[in-house]
């Protein structure tokens, strides 16, 4: 697992969330913070892991 750093689509606070950078995902987590749930998108390229985050209710 790796732990990277992104900001909430909702508060706009910074979070750390936990990745598994062996494959490319698409999950959803609530925030530490405002408990509001973050649509995470993983991608993996040239072994670096890159996070994209919304709003659960809007999507990509």
């Amino acid at each position: 697992m790796q732990e990277l750093k992104e900001i909430c689509p909702f508060c706009w606070e910074s979070i750390w969330l936990l990745v598994d950078p062996s494959e490319e995902q698409t999950y959803t987590e609530d925030c530490h913070i405002c408990c509001r749930p973050i649509l995470i998108k993983t991608t993996i390229s040239d072994n670096q892991v890159t996070l994209i985050v919304a709003q659960e209710d809007v999507g990509f």
